[in-house]
Formats: C-alpha cells, structure tokens, sequence
C-alpha cells in the first residue's frame, strides 16, 4: 500500500478534529460538552458547555448549563445552574440551580420552576412560572403573568407589567441595573459567532485546498464561469436530497438511512459553503488582476480563500440581503461540487483498464 505523506496525514488529522468539533450531538451524549447540544427525552448528561449553535434540553443535566449560544431551550430538567449569554432563552422545564442570564428574550412559561435565584439582563422578559428565591432583572419589559410566582424579593429595572402579588417579598427598582448588560452580551456573544464560523470554514477550506488543489481550481472555475446552470444545479440537489430524506423518514425501515444520510449531506452542504465562499473571493480577484492564479503556485488561491470567507461572514451580519447573497453564494457552491464528483465519478467509470497486449505467433 502507498504511504500517506506526513504534510496530507496532518492534514487530514486536523479534518477530523474539526469535524468533531462540528458535529457534537453524539459527543455530547457522553460528555455533554461541544459547540451545539440536544440532550433528547430520556437521555442524561452531567454536563452542558456550549460555545455556538444552540442548545436544547429535553431530558435531563445532572450538573449545569452553561455558555453561549443562539438559542437555550428548557424543557426537562437540569437539576443545576443555568448561565448562559443567547438570544433567546425559553424555560419550559425544570431548572434546580440558579439562573443567569443576558439574552434578547427570556421567558419562564407557565409550570415551569427555578429552586434557585433567577438573574436575567434582557431586553423582553415574561414570568408564568415559579421562582423559589429572590429575581433580579433588568429589561425593556417584564411582564408577571398571573400564574407567576416569586418565592424571594425582586429587583429591577425597566417597564414591569403584570401581577404583583406574584412577589413574596419586596419589590425595589434599582436603575443600575437596565438592560446594559444585554447590550454587552449580545454583540459579544456575535462576534464570538462569527469568529468560531470563520477558523471552522478556513481550516475545511485549508484542508480542501491542500488535498485537492486541482479539484478545487476547477469548481470555482465552474462556478464562475457558468453561475446560472451551477447554482440551478445545486438548488436542484438541495431540494432533491432534502425531499429524498424526508421519504425515507416516513418508513420505520428508513429512519436510520435518513439520520446517516442527513449527516453525510451536512458535511456535503459545508463543503459546498466553502466552495461557494472560495468561488466568491476568486471571482473578487478576478476584477482585480487579468489572470487568476490555477495552474501556478496557487498564491491566489488561499487569498481567494481568506476573502471570501471574510466577505461571506461580513454578510451574515446583513439581515435579509446578506443571507440572500449567502444563499445564492452556497447553491453555487453546493452545485459545483457535486457536477465536479459527478464528472470525476464518471471519468474513472470510463477510464479503460490497461491490459497486456497479446502478441500474434509467427506464421
């Protein structure tokens, strides 16, 4: 068998470790540590640690929760404390700690409980459940529904609306607290987003561009050159995958294909995210110079990489257009990737076997 270089088995070793990294829903089962957890019904960890993605509790945390995400949803139980800096924090379970929190939008819904105190910076908070220990919160809005309960005292700062009675204790507004800490959290906790999108894209694409430099030159190069038909193409395989999956789902049979496949096709998408942003930072060089860089050295190359992952993460931050500019960026991506393996899958079918030639005998 021929050897793997030392510079390609580096390589591929760091892969791995980042697609790990990525796809933590099975390491999170056992350690309840990674960037985007669901702990299913049924299921305990001891822990949760997120840094990205969301995070979804439906079974049970026999230890805390905390870190950043996008969204925190509660539904089971965590029998410790909750800290965590998200947009959105719902709480539909059953919390035995502490909560704290800074979020866009916090909310305990009705029959939901905290056994400890509940510290929340947030720009819209509204309270049905119950509170064992003292609240300490500072919004735009606080709303105490009338299935409310607060076992403690409460301190805030902002519009509060609703049941009063709710409160055991004291009622003290304390205006240094507001909705500041929100304001701190929330851009942070974007920037953190961003750059954890950007150095899990760049090595993808650093592994790509190393491994397969050829294949990559000729997928932007696709892509560039003929946009319409690509980008057609890989909404044609979005749809076409997405509509597959969901027919195997409907059988009993076909669950476990669909949940193999859905996962195969997320590092397919990614890989086609970063073809797509790498197609778009080469088409930015190409207005800049005469002649982009494929058969030489392949200096523009990596250029083209760190632009267009600059560029593709500078839109996200856009609403609405940005996500349209990097929909269409992906799609392109997505479809010149899979016309390249098809053309390569097919190139290999059809390349003849070499066989000896038999030789005539003499007359």
């Amino acid at each position: 068998m021929k050897r793997l270089p030392l510079q390609r088995a580096s390589v591929l070793l760091v892969g791995a470790l980042v697609c790990l990294s990525l796809f933590p829903g099975v390491v999170a089962a056992q350690d309840g540590v990674s960037g985007s957890v669901v702990v299913e019904e049924g299921e305990t960890v001891s822990q949760v640690n997120a840094v990205g993605g969301s995070v979804v509790v439906r079974g049970t945390v026999t230890g805390d929760v905390s870190g950043i995400a996008g969204n925190v949803l509660i539904t089971g139980t965590v029998e410790g404390d909750v800290s965590v800096a998200t947009g959105n924090l719902r709480i539909a379970g059953e919390v035995g700690g502490d909560i704290s929190a800074g979020a866009g939008r916090v909310t305990l819904e009705e029959g939901a409980t905290v056994g400890g105190d509940f510290d929340v910076g947030a720009g819209d908070v509204r309270i049905d459940g119950t509170i064992d220990g003292d609240a300490q919160i500072g919004a735009d809005r606080i709303r105490l529904g009338e299935t409310a309960s607060i076992g403690g005292s409460l301190t805030y700062d902002g519009q509060l609306v609703g049941n009063r009675e709710a409160v055991s204790g004291d009622i003290r507004r304390d205006r240094t607290l507001g909705p500041s800490v929100l304001s701190d959290l929330q851009p942070l906790a974007s920037w953190l987003f961003a750059v954890y999108a950007f150095v899990a894209n760049l090595l993808l694409g650093a592994i790509l561009l190393a491994l397969f430099p050829k294949f990559s030159d000729a997928v932007a190069d696709r892509a560039i050159t003929d946009p319409l038909r690509t980008g057609l193409v890989g909404l044609g395989v979005l749809a076409g995958v997405v509509l597959l999956l969901v027919l195997f789902a409907i059988t009993i049979i076909g669950l476990p294909l669909t949940l193999i496949g859905a996962l195969l096709f997320l590092v397919v998408a990614w890989t086609g995210l970063v073809y797509g942003r790498f197609t778009l930072g080469m088409w930015i060089l190409s207005l800049f110079s005469s002649q982009r860089d494929v058969d030489g050295d392949g200096g523009n190359r990596w250029i083209g990489l760190v632009l267009g992952l600059l560029v593709g993460g500078g839109l996200a931050l856009v609403p609405v257009v940005g996500d349209l500019i990097n929909l269409l960026v992906f799609l392109l991506g997505l479809g010149a990737l899979s016309v390249g393996l098809y053309r390569r899958r097919k190139r290999v079918r059809t390349t003849p076997t070499e066989t000896t030639p038999v030789e005539s005998p003499a007359p």
